[in-house]
């Protein structure tokens, strides 16, 4: 096939100046209007590719069909069961750092040299940071100009799946069942598949566009739960507190610092470690509150995790006479789980897309996620849904970039999954 890197990189760089930031503290859905405004040009464009049923639903997805051309022939043998096959990407970007006014350079040529990053000199991506960097020296490469995010994650994935498209309706020859096409809002704030209608959609399994490196392929996520600790303390006036206040703040103070210095959190887990994570403090004297990630590979662990910080806080409780009426209490939320313990199920879905890889010449890198993708929701909802690569690198930081011959690939990838034989 043959894609021109610079159609693809001028559609990225397109894509990344709309800022689609999603919002964690918003109670709407999507959580920011803006993210809209992408989708929208995304509906238009499929359009014009002529995909004719794109359309935006009331929750800002993106749905769309590129019907399949196969031909049954009137033969028995022949197996006219062809699935149907969804790819996904998400439209917003990370509240981490800001999307607002991006500005993406492409940088051609690459040569290996540090790249300042003009807005900010002080932020510089160098080989040394970043070792796959030096896979792309004589290539294009794509950075932010040092104010914000790139966001290709995950516009990388929706510009693979925008040139996937624009290919297949040109090139008529190839031959593919049907394929769904899927744009969800919010996935940075865990909530992308909270009004997603899997019946609607039609697919019979999918796959995301939201992975790393060139060749990596992920079926398998954190378990994720999260979880609240209320510490309720006893007020009195500071004048008169003497032997009657209790600090709720001092004592979620102390059970923070009694947590383990040096595991069990992210700074010091990797590759099948899971951990427990204090995220967000907030609170008075009389009551507080302790917000907490609690990740694991192994969903069962997740129990343990929250059995093991309660055990902790209740003993720096129980070992201070200052907290002696000091309450606590747990409150747990799922957010997602396991996608393999789904996907196992249907090793066809892993088999065609590992051919789809060496034929395009690629070596898969098979990997757990040590995160979520909406892929994790979608494979619990009746979509098993592992997740394919786009190139995106140093992603949620001023630092991201990409490598546009990852994102030609990755289409590429695609392209192979669909076609019939």
């Amino acid at each position: 096939m043959v894609l021109k890197a610079l159609e693809v990189a001028e559609r990225f760089m397109r894509y990344v100046q709309i800022d689609t930031q999603s919002d964690p503290n918003s109670t709407q859905f999507p959580s920011t209007e803006k993210q809209k405004n992408l989708s929208q040009l995304l509906v238009k464009e499929l359009q014009s590719f002529g995909v004719e049923d794109a359309h935006l639903d009331p929750y800002g997805y993106v749905m769309a069909t590129l019907p399949g051309n196969w031909v049954i022939p009137n033969s028995e043998s022949f197996d006219n069961a062809v699935p149907v096959i969804c790819f996904c990407a998400h439209v917003d970007t990370a509240p981490d750092c800001s999307g607002t006014y991006v500005k993406p350079i492409l940088h051609e040529n690459y040569k290996g040299q540090d790249i300042i990053l003009p807005d900010d000199p002080n932020q510089i991506i160098s080989t040394k940071d970043y070792p796959y960097l030096k896979e792309f020296i004589g290539d294009y490469v794509i950075t932010a100009s040092g104010n914000t995010l790139l966001g290709g994650d995950d516009k990388a994935g929706v510009t693979i799946i925008m040139e996937m498209a624009k290919y297949l309706m040109e090139n008529k020859h190839i031959v593919h069942g049907p394929i769904k096409i899927l744009f969800t809002p919010d996935e940075e704030v865990g909530r992308g598949t909270e009004h997603l209608d899997i019946q609607k959609l039609g697919a019979d399994y999918g796959y995301t566009l939201d992975g790393g490196e060139l060749g990596s392929f992920e079926m398998e996520t954190f378990s994720a739960d999260y979880l609240v600790l209320h510490i309720q303390g006893v007020i009195a006036h500071p004048g008169a507190a003497k032997g009657v206040m209790q600090n709720a703040i001092k004592a979620a103070g102390e059970i923070i610092a009694a947590l383990p210095k040096k595991e069990w959190s992210p700074e010091y887990t990797q590759d099948r470690e899971g951990f427990i994570h204090p995220n967000h403090v907030e609170g008075g004297a009389e009551k507080a509150r302790i917000e907490f990630l609690v990740r694991d590979f192994d969903t069962p662990n997740l129990k343990k995790h929250a059995d093991k910080l309660l055990e902790i806080a209740q003993g720096v409780i129980n070992a201070n006479l200052d907290f002696s009426k000091v309450t606590l209490n747990m409150e747990i939320t799922e957010q997602y789980r396991n996608m393999r313990e789904v996907i196992d199920q249907y090793p066809v879905i892993v088999d065609r897309a590992i051919k789809a890889y060496q034929k395009a010449g690629i070596k898969p890198i098979i990997s757990p996620i040590r995160g979520g993708t909406d892929g994790s929701r979608m494979s619990f909802m009746g979509l098993p849904t592992p997740n394919i690569f786009t190139g995106m690198q140093a992603i949620h930081s001023k630092h991201e970039w990409i490598g546009v011959r990852d994102m030609l690939k990755a289409v590429e990838v695609l392209v192979n999954l669909v076609e019939i034989n």
